[in-house]
């Protein structure tokens, strides 16, 4: 039975434990259903042995949206807007908060999250389109705030480049968030869009423990991957901040200084973090696998974090649910700072501009006379 997961008499698991033959190369060790199924599945043991299981393939939906920009209102973050080209994530890191979205299509925030993904085909042609509205005042946009824009099947749909373009052309201001060196790709995008004072780049590093990230976040590139792109990125005179999120008690928190140190020397301009966020399915799933990969160490770690949320796995409330309070957090907010002020990082950060924003002209538009 999968530890984290509710279970019935008789010792069923309703977490919908996957063997690990079937999952190899993926993060998440089971497949609940999401909040909204009505319909449960449960899985135990028999005493029979399981029969081999097919691998996990990952498959690609097209989703035709309506619009690609999406609004909030949340007073904690620095951006009203973003753009996510895909749905679910590739790269399977076990604590993505964005897991428990996939509930609202139907799928699971465990294994489906990452193997059962969506495309948005249409989303540079949307863009443009909603750019050009009359009404459109620019702001910065993030991109990449639920899945990785730069996630493996980036390298086949290009919707991010697609997207990378028409904001180009319009001198549109974005940040993005990755932890992919494929974007390095798109270097000479970024590069011209950074001479205009138009972008910046979140690069996260979560571990510089290979094994370590191999075991939470499986299709990711290798941390000496990403600080490389930091390197490469800052060289082509690309602003970049390096993100070590989740911060997660017990587990990566020792790694905080020399995260920031070799991402400063790589050539980080500023530095972030995020405590862990369990919020929804995503509890019981990063339960599931502190059980399988850390079991010793997983009371510890979320007597930690319970200590930080106001005694609760998890406290959305704005304000502190990024960095929680109390004794635990308070520690990680004063060694990050005292890192960063040691490390030389600047205390203000990079903002980009929207003066430079231009509807260019389409086809057919008549000329201006003057």
């Amino acid at each position: 039975m999968a530890a984290g997961f509710e279970a019935d008499e008789g010792g069923a698991s309703r977490g919908r434990r996957i063997a690990p033959e079937a999952r190899r190369g993926r993060g998440a060790t089971a497949n609940p259903e999401g909040r909204f199924e009505a319909a449960r599945h449960e899985t135990f043991d028999d005493g029979w042995p399981a029969e081999g299981a097919p691998p996990l393939h990952t498959e690609v939906t097209p989703e035709r949206a309506r619009h690609i920009i999406t609004r909030n209102a949340s007073p904690d973050i620095s951006f009203d807007r973003s753009i996510n080209p895909y749905r679910g994530c590739e790269h399977g890191c076990v604590y993505c908060f964005a897991r428990p979205n996939h509930a609202y299509v139907g799928l699971s925030p465990g294994l489906d999250f990452e193997t059962r993904l969506f495309s948005k085909p249409d989303a540079a042609l949307l863009l443009e389109r909603e750019l050009s509205a009359p009404g459109y005042r620019p702001r910065t946009i993030a991109l990449g705030t639920a899945t990785d824009p730069y996630q493996p099947i980036e390298r086949g749909h290009r919707l991010t480049r697609a997207v990378l373009e028409v904001l180009a052309r319009f001198r549109h201001p974005v940040g993005i968030v990755t932890k992919s060196n494929l974007i390095l790709r798109d270097r000479d995008i970024l590069a011209e869009m950074a001479a205009q004072n138009l972008v910046k780049v979140a690069i996260s590093v979560t571990t510089l423990d290979p094994d370590l990230a191999r075991r939470m976040e499986p299709r990711a590139p290798h941390p000496r991957k990403r600080l490389e792109a930091i390197r490469r990125l800052s060289e082509a005179g690309v602003p970049v901040m390096v993100l070590t999120a989740p911060v997660i008690p017990s587990l990566n928190d020792h790694e905080i200084e020399a995260i920031l140190e070799a991402a400063r020397a790589a050539g980080a301009r500023e530095a972030g973090y995020v405590l862990l966020r369990l919020p929804h399915e995503l509890d019981d799933l990063v339960g599931d696998w502190f059980s399988e990969h850390y079991p010793g160490r997983k009371d510890h770690v979320f007597s930690l974090l319970s200590g930080a949320r106001g005694g609760k796995v998890y406290d959305a409330a704005f304000g502190t649910r990024m960095i929680g309070q109390g004794p635990y957090a308070d520690l990680i907010r004063r060694r990050f700072a005292l890192a960063k002020r040691r490390l030389g990082f600047p205390e203000e950060p990079v903002r980009q501009t929207v003066e430079l924003f231009r509807r260019p002209a389409a086809v057919g538009d008549q000329l201006a006379l003057f």
